[in-house]
This record gives C-alpha cells, sequence and structure tokens, in this order.
C-alpha cells in the first residue's frame, strides 16, 4: 500500500507541475534526413542546394533531403539522399550528424516532420543533379546561401552545420576530405581560409601543419605552382586529431567587420598563426 501510496502522490505532482502534459496524445511524425554538404570552389566554401519543384515553397532554395523509407534508419537514408543528389559514392565521403530539428512549425506538412541534418565534406565534387522531387540542384557559396534564404529551417541547418565545420577544423584532421588525394600547401591553407573566412600567415601555417604529427604527409613529388614554381605535394596522413590543435579567433564574422570598417582585425591569431579578414 505504502508503495501504491508513493506512486499515486508522485504522478499527482507530475499533474500539478505540468498541468496538460499527462494528458497530450503521442502524435503521428515523419522522419527526414536533410543534407548540408560543403565543398571549396574557386576558393568559396560552397554548399549544395536545390530548387524546390513541389510545395510547400516551391521554387524556394532549400537543403538536400528526402523521407526515410521502408526499413532504412536514418544515416542510411542520408546515404541514399548523398548519392542522389551527388553521384558520390557515401562509402568516400563521412557523414557526420548535426542535430535533430523538431520544432512543430518548422515544416507545415502533415504529419509534423522531424528531421535529422548531416553534414558532409569533400573535394571537387561534381555538378550536382536534381533529384525527383527539385527543379534544379546548384553549388552556391554559403555566404549568398545565407543572403539569399532557404526553404523550411534549412537556414539555422546552414549555421549550425558550417559552424560544426570550423570547429572541427580546430581539433580534427577533416581539412584534407577538402582537398584532393595529393595537394599543395596552398591548396590546404585555402581550406582554413575558406572555412574559417580569414586570411592566414604562409609561413607560420605551414610550420603548424608540419608540425602536427600524422596529420599531412609529403609525397616527394611536385607540380607547378601558380606562380610557375614547382610546388610540393602532400596526402592526409593517419591522424585523426589534430594534436596540438589550432585554434581559430574568436572575433566578428569577415563580412561584419568589414562593413565596420574595422582596421584591428590584423591582431587576431589562429593559434599564434597571424590572420586578417578574407
Amino acid at each position: 500500500m505504502a508503495a501504491r501510496g508513493c506512486r499515486s502522490l508522485t504522478v499527482a505532482a507530475r499533474r500539478n507541475r505540468y498541468p496538460g502534459v499527462m494528458r497530450r496524445a503521442p502524435r503521428e511524425v515523419a522522419l527526414t534526413a536533410d543534407l548540408v554538404i560543403l565543398t571549396i570552389r574557386d576558393g568559396r566554401l560552397c554548399v549544395l542546394v536545390v530548387e524546390r519543384g513541389n510545395e510547400p515553397f516551391a521554387g524556394r532554395l532549400a537543403l538536400p533531403g528526402g523521407f526515410l523509407r521502408g526499413d532504412e534508419s536514418l544515416d542510411e537514408t542520408a546515404a541514399r539522399e548523398l548519392a542522389e543528389e551527388t553521384g558520390v559514392d557515401p562509402g568516400l565521403l563521412h557523414l557526420q550528424q548535426v542535430a535533430v530539428y523538431s520544432a512543430p512549425d518548422r515544416d507545415p506538412r502533415t504529419p509534423r516532420v522531424v528531421t535529422c541534418a548531416y553534414l558532409a565534406i569533400a573535394p571537387d565534387l561534381p555538378l550536382p543533379r536534381a533529384g525527383s522531387d527539385a527543379r534544379a540542384a546548384v553549388w552556391l557559396a554559403v555566404t549568398d546561401a545565407q543572403r539569399e534564404g532557404l526553404a523550411f529551417d534549412h537556414d539555422q541547418i546552414l549555421r549550425d552545420a558550417v559552424e560544426v565545420a570550423r570547429d572541427a577544423l580546430q581539433f580534427r584532421t577533416i581539412a584534407t576530405s577538402f582537398c584532393s588525394a595529393e595537394f599543395t600547401m596552398g591548396e590546404l591553407r585555402e581550406v582554413y581560409e575558406a572555412v574559417w573566412g580569414v586570411e592566414l600567415d604562409r609561413p607560420n601555417f605551414h610550420r603548424k601543419v608540419t608540425d602536427a604529427a600524422g596529420f599531412i604527409e609529403p609525397t616527394g613529388r611536385k607540380r607547378p605552382g601558380s606562380n610557375g614554381r614547382p610546388a610540393a605535394l602532400y596526402r592526409a596522413g593517419p591522424a585523426i586529431d589534430f594534436a596540438p590543435p589550432m585554434m581559430r579567433a574568436r572575433h566578428a564574422e569577415p563580412e561584419t567587420a568589414a562593413r565596420r570598417g574595422s582596421p584591428g582585425q590584423d591582431g587576431d591569431r589562429v593559434d599564434g598563426v597571424p590572420t586578417r579578414p578574407r
């Protein structure tokens, strides 16, 4: 009797503390996977976006994605969508979960749609092809996509995913995922500059990445650089973590600083590597 009485008091306490919660009926939901696929094109951080062909938001730009099908897991849904939108074997890329988005008003469709966002990073991805429910698919600079505005809550998803990528560059060796199998030091530096939106000091950057154990390895080969001089080629090393980490400067976003005309950003440093807004 005592145990039953305690349980009764607990339920009553819950009802008093959270009125209405105990009476809410379970709701049917649909699950989707949305993809933030990043690459670098012409020195700019770009994201794959599609023009929606169907309602809701027909004609608006959005991140690619799709509904969970059959017995798929969400990871399998994301991998299928990646292959369909880019033609890239998903086994060659790392898909990282960013977050789950479940705000009741994020998608006007019924039943309610909850999505899991994934981040994928790859070098030199081919021109995209539109999926079955999209009119077109294009690579768009992240800054242009943010300025244009995306359907659903994809602006927030894109911001979150880019921030995940920026933070990951500090502690993990994912920068080489933006590069081809063999790359120059300049191409690797361009990754950090494009993702972080800063210009890095070349000699200090070279020292930092070559001192990081297992980050990159020289191939012993060279290829002509943009200035006509042979540039040494490197490949990704076996390390997963960047040790010691290269911490990025925490200052205002470059475009914001540029609009303010701030002259003081040249003093910022990325863990000892001087930077300035691009």
